[in-house]
């Protein structure tokens, strides 16, 4: 069984910056594509960032392109984060997911992390 496991939130102002890390471990599931996702109270879970194992292909959700930056250490088996510019909006769960292609749909990732808290106050 593949663990997640996210590091890396926590409270900051607007404007400020936070870095996630989400380390991967065991190989029953594809970490082919590694992924975030975030969950606001009483909204559903949404696509944040993607990248693929060669770092060569990354997609973005509109909300975040330009301010969030995706990066991904094979040697460590970690995806990372950055964000910058964060806003209240971007206040939310943040979770690390893997599978085997790259897409936005929750759907297609196979193993998920626990999550972590991301609060930006205003």
């Amino acid at each position: 069984q593949v663990q997640l496991v996210e590091s890396g939130g926590g409270l900051v102002q607007a404007g400020g910056s936070l870095r996630l890390s989400c380390a991967a471990s065991g190989r029953t599931c594809s970490t082919y594509a590694m992924g975030w996702f975030r969950q606001a109270p009483g909204k559903e879970r949404d696509f944040v960032a993607v990248i693929s194992s060669s770092s060569r292909a990354a997609s973005y959700a509109d909300s975040v392109r330009g301010r969030f930056t995706i990066s991904r250490d094979i040697a460590k088996n970690t995806v990372y984060l950055q964000m910058n510019s964060l806003k209240p909006e971007d206040t939310a769960v943040y979770y690390c997911a893997a599978g085997p292609v790259i897409a936005r749909s929750s759907s297609t990732y196979d193993c998920w992390g626990q999550g972590t808290q991301v609060t930006v106050s205003s």
